[in-house]
């Protein structure tokens, strides 16, 4: 895809949809996420909420099982709304590395 390509998508996103991409990118170009950590011997060093031991993979297992953005932010009283937008910016960016982290956890 060329950049005049990429251009008419992005144009034709609606604004939260331009916010994600935003993120996305920024992202992406120092390969870090904002309020997303990556620790050894931290949550086997799965992508988790920064200041927490909540994985990324837990939080896209529960959304698998029916549960709401609401019902996460009632289940775990220390996340706030951006880090439920953070942790699906992640797991949309790598959905294979979440793949694998919840196979390997429903396996153990």
């Amino acid at each position: 895809m060329t950049l005049k390509e990429l251009k008419q998508h992005l144009l034709a996103l609606s604004p939260s949809e331009k916010v994600k991409a935003i993120q996305l990118l920024a992202q992406s170009l120092g390969n870090t996420w904002q309020g997303i950590k990556k620790t050894p011997g931290v949550c086997g060093g799965d992508a988790r909420i920064t200041n927490t031991r909540i994985p990324i993979w837990v939080l896209v297992e529960a959304c698998r099982l029916g549960y709401s953005d609401s019902d996460l932010l009632k289940s775990y009283p220390t996340l706030s709304a951006v880090d439920i937008a953070n942790a699906w910016a992640y797991a949309q960016a790598y959905p294979d590395e979440i793949e694998c982290a919840i196979q390997r956890n429903e396996a153990a």
